[in-house]
């Protein structure tokens, strides 16, 4: 099915993102974590485009399985108080939206998603200074 050079380039690709993951900080990790769910909707929404059940259906089990076991998570409810709480409930509703998106074979859903998955991280990223300059703080 695949070649032997596809294999050796997935193996390379693997590597790559677990060497990535082994030296980033907290803050990249769930940056990451964004970057590989949104991949993994679009994944999705060619695969609606192009009728292939299966390999749209492994594309939203990641994206969900990235949702629930990655960002949702990662959610510290106890210290971040109702927006954490408010965080948790969204990363839940947009699982809840992807197994539907499935279901439906409806990829307007899968855009929402990708859209609610944008905006945070783009508030993500727009923290990444200000974590930066905790961290260079020494510690008390």
């Amino acid at each position: 099915m695949f070649s032997p050079g596809q294999s050796g380039a997935n193996a390379y690709a693997r590597v790559g993102v677990e060497t990535g993951v082994m030296g980033a900080s907290p803050h990249r990790l769930i940056e990451m974590l964004y970057q590989g769910a949104r991949r993994a909707v679009a994944q999705a929404r060619m695969h609606v485009q192009t009728g292939n059940v299966a390999g749209r259906g492994e594309a939203i089990g990641k994206a969900i399985q990235i949702v629930e076991q990655g960002l949702r998570q990662a959610v510290n409810k106890e210290a971040g108080g109702e927006i954490a709480i408010r965080l948790d409930s969204l990363y839940d509703y947009m699982a809840r939206r992807l197994l539907e998106a499935n279901a439906k074979q409806n990829e307007a859903m899968l855009i929402e998603v990708d859209g609610l998955l944008a905006t945070l991280e783009e508030a993500w990223l727009g923290i990444a200074p200000e974590i930066a300059r905790m961290a260079a703080q020494p510690s008390a």
